[in-house]
This record gives C-alpha cells, structure tokens and sequence, in this order.
C-alpha cells in the first residue's frame, strides 16, 4: 500500500506542476486552487508512504515520478523538445526510481 501511495504522489505531483505552468498562462483562481490542491495531496500520498518506506528511497521515487512526468508533460502538452536525449535521460530517472524500489 505505501508503493500505491507514493506513485499516487508523484501523478499528484505531476499534477501540481502542470497547474503551475497553467497559472503562469492563466492567472486566475481556479489553476491556483488546482495547483494547492495537487501539491497538497502529493505531500499526504507522500507522508503516508514515509510511514512505511525509508525516507531516502521515497522522496527519491516521488521527485523521480514527479521530475520526469513534469517533462513528459511538457513534451506532449506544451510543446517542448522531444529530442531522444531527453527521452534517454528520462528513461534514466524512472530507471533508477525502479531500481530504488527492486532494492528497498
């Protein structure tokens, strides 16, 4: 269960920095109260994760989901680079983020 938790920490992180790139576009109230809403839960889905896991291994996980979702993202939503270096280097993140949890 906290595995489940901390993956639905870093969609919710994820989230949370799609919404930051919404309000930098949109500025209204509506993508301010999704971006507290999405980090908000992200550090809950996290804590609770942290009661089970060793704190290293989970925060590294949840950035790692949240660091290479926020890319991918931005790849197919906003138009950035889709150069396969970024793509290797993505594939590199979420790699080590599984091998985190083979190990744990």
């Amino acid at each position: 269960m906290a595995w489940f938790s901390l993956v639905l920490a870093g969609l919710f992180e994820m989230f949370g920095v799609a919404m930051i790139n919404k309000l930098h576009k949109d500025r209204n109230w509506k993508s301010l109260a999704l971006l507290v809403l999405g980090f908000g839960a992200s550090f809950i889905f996290l804590s609770h994760a942290m009661e089970t896991l060793p704190m290293g291994t989970a925060y590294a996980v949840w950035t790692g989901i949240g660091a290479s979702g926020g890319a991918i993202l931005g790849m197919l939503l906003y138009g950035e680079s889709k150069d396969w270096k970024r793509i290797v280097f993505i594939a590199m993140v979420l790699g080590a983020a599984i091998g985190l949890k083979i190990v744990s």
